[in-house]
């Protein structure tokens, strides 16, 4: 299960989240890590993923390339998850609106073209983080970088009931935040502007924030360091994500050398979220 799982993260973000899906499923031989694609693959950048990912043991699994009929296996495979729970947050799509307790604040988020359904670790990890600050300090003025669907700035604005400035430097991700942001009750709060890292003019004026959001990669967060910092507040808190255990002391490294300190962590699958605050 464990390679599987493992197998199903590199293959989800090795492909393109608005046209493909990946997962896992137990069968009678094992459990089996799946991808699906738009276009056949090429068997060769697939076996270099499976290597990559699993070590030179890779080399020998079998990998088979299928044709399927004609249907939306994104919203199919996303609907087949339960909901998710992360503290006080809930993440759910449509067929599950009876699902979520009456005490929790539900987010609902249904399969789309953008990345962030609340069942990956780094976006779970990311909400359980905001939910455990939320219990000790109140923030006012929200930033999320990479928005994705969404699925973060909905559940700050949300729980704050303040404004939250979302970012993508995907239009399509835009879009669908703002629809999610609609759907949810939040459209008044939540502001989604297509973004290029944090350069442009709308984030700087929206400064200083409180609370910087970013679930994406370890590379991008350790990048954003530098221009990240002027925007953070004395005292504010940033939540990264989108990290392995591995990278957890490199990104760490970029924010400590710029002022932040760490808070705490948390591990999920393997991925981890940070949160720090800037001294």
């Amino acid at each position: 299960m464990a390679e599987a799982d493992r197998l199903s993260d590199a293959l989800r973000y090795a492909l393109r989240p608005e046209t493909e899906a990946a997962g896992m499923i137990e069968t009678e031989a094992g459990w089996l890590a799946e991808a699906f694609y738009t276009e056949e693959p090429d068997l060769t950048d697939l076996r270099a993923i499976v290597v990559r990912t699993l070590g030179e043991g890779g080399a020998d699994r079998r990998i088979d390339c299928i044709a399927l009929a004609d249907r939306n296996w994104v919203r199919e495979s996303l609907e087949a998850m339960p909901p998710v729970d992360a503290g006080r947050f809930v993440v759910y799509g449509h067929h599950d609106r009876d699902r979520v307790p009456g005490n929790a604040i539900g987010i609902e988020i249904d399969a789309g073209l953008a990345f962030g359904t609340g069942h990956h670790g780094t976006t779970r990890g990311c909400l359980m983080a905001l939910d455990r600050l939320l219990k000790q300090r109140r923030f006012r003025r929200p930033l999320d970088i990479g928005c994705g669907t969404g699925v973060l700035a909905v559940a700050a604005a949300k729980a704050l009931k303040c404004p939250v400035l979302a970012t993508d430097i995907d239009p399509v991700a835009v879009r669908i935040t703002r629809e999610n942001a609609a759907k949810n009750g939040a459209h008044g709060l939540v502001r989604a502007v297509v973004a290029d890292g944090v350069g442009e003019v709308s984030i700087a004026a929206g400064g200083p924030y409180d609370l910087v959001l970013a679930n994406i990669l370890a590379g991008p967060l350790i990048r954003l360091a530098p221009s990240v910092r002027p925007l953070v507040a004395p005292g504010g808190v940033v939540i990264l994500s989108g990290l392995l255990t591995h990278q957890r002391r490199a990104v760490e490294a970029a924010w400590r050398v710029r002022g932040f300190v760490p808070l705490f962590r948390i591990v999920l699958d393997g991925w981890m979220a940070l949160a720090l605050r800037r001294a």
